[in-house]
């Protein structure tokens, strides 16, 4: 199989080699508008989201524009389809479920929404991935997803962010380290694999809080991890902070340092998910890097070869690796 490239071994676990192991080819990501919100935004726990989210949700706005689940899954399955070549294995997808915290709604609009994605497990789609809040997680909604779990895998992923209650007090985020551990511990009593959040350079969570950040996200199991630096979006709270000089963003080469301690203190078994965050320039107040985010990759590579250290070298005592990714027994096998 010609698609499978050679390349010198990373001291860090990264998404792509993973999912070509489990699926048996590559797989890439649809994502999704389900036209959720969010008790940060409604008033439920306050209003204008979280500092650092943007009117968007950090997603694509396509429901509010019009395009219908069904039809952004077409477009998206399409686009994979694209990239497929002669001689390699069919492509598969994941119906990636991002904007907001989608299981902020009522429980028939839950089921309604994953109901859309039944008819296209059949046509490449190998996983099923939803963002969410671990304080918005019913088991009514946990339910749901282990009704369609019944046919494919599910991811859930939660944002913790940072691993200090009052930061997520200070940005927003009104829920507890707690009750993300919590939500976790729920999501693997399921058979859900869990993808947990992290942003580094938050206001007022430096270095120790990126370390204690990574510490947190390995104690609770969580099977894949996504981690960016903090980027200052307009249309945001944070956006007015920043132009008052009241928040500071990160240089490359502080977030590549930060990174690497953040990536000791993971479980090896962990997968990197993301390791850097992108948002559109026209969206962005800063950073303006330089560095491209592919780049990023490399040089954490670098830092941790010169420090003689991989991902998990710094792992605390006791910590259990994650569960493994266990393929549901009436798992649809999709067609090329």
């Amino acid at each position: 199989m010609h698609y499978i490239r050679s390349m010198p071994a990373l001291p860090f676990r990264t998404l792509a080699p993973w999912l070509r192991a489990s699926f048996g080819r590559p797989i890439h990501r649809v994502a999704l508008d389900a036209g959720s919100t969010c008790p940060n935004r409604d008033g439920s726990k306050g209003f204008g989201g979280c500092v650092y989210c943007d009117v968007e949700g950090s997603g694509t706005g396509a429901l509010r524009d019009g395009v219908d689940l069904g039809h952004q899954l077409e477009t998206g399955l399409a686009r994979i389809q694209r990239r497929q070549r002669a001689g390699d294995p069919p492509l598969g997808a994941i119906a990636y479920f991002q904007s907001y915290t989608n299981t902020y709604v009522s429980t028939q609009r839950l089921v309604q929404t994953l109901d859309v994605v039944r008819p296209f497990l059949s046509r490449g789609i190998v996983a099923v991935s939803l963002a969410t809040r671990p304080d918005c997680l019913p088991e009514e909604a946990l339910d749901a997803l282990s009704a369609l779990g019944e046919h494919v895998p599910i991811w859930v992923e939660l944002g913790l962010e940072v691993a200090d209650d009052q930061r997520l007090i200070d940005i927003g985020r009104m829920h507890t380290v707690a009750e993300f551990f919590e939500a976790v511990e729920r999501v693997h009593a399921r058979g859900f694999l869990s993808v947990g959040h992290a942003i580094l350079g938050l206001p007022g969570d430096g270095r120790e809080g990126a370390r204690a950040t990574a510490q947190a996200l390995a104690q609770a199991g969580c099977s894949g991890v996504k981690v960016h630096h903090l980027m200052v979006l307009k249309r945001t709270q944070l956006a007015a902070r920043w132009k008052r000089g009241e928040v500071e963003v990160l240089e490359p080469e502080t977030y590549v340092d930060w990174l690497a301690d953040f990536v000791e203190r993971l479980h090896p078994d962990q997968v990197l998910h993301r390791i850097t965050g992108d948002a559109p320039l026209e969206n962005r107040l800063a950073p303006h890097w330089q560095v491209h985010k592919s780049a990023v990759r490399e040089l954490l590579s670098q830092e941790l070869q010169a420090r003689g250290t991989h991902q998990g070298s710094r792992v605390a005592p006791g910590v259990l690796p994650p569960p493994p990714l266990v393929l549901p027994k009436n798992l649809h096998h999709p067609q090329p």
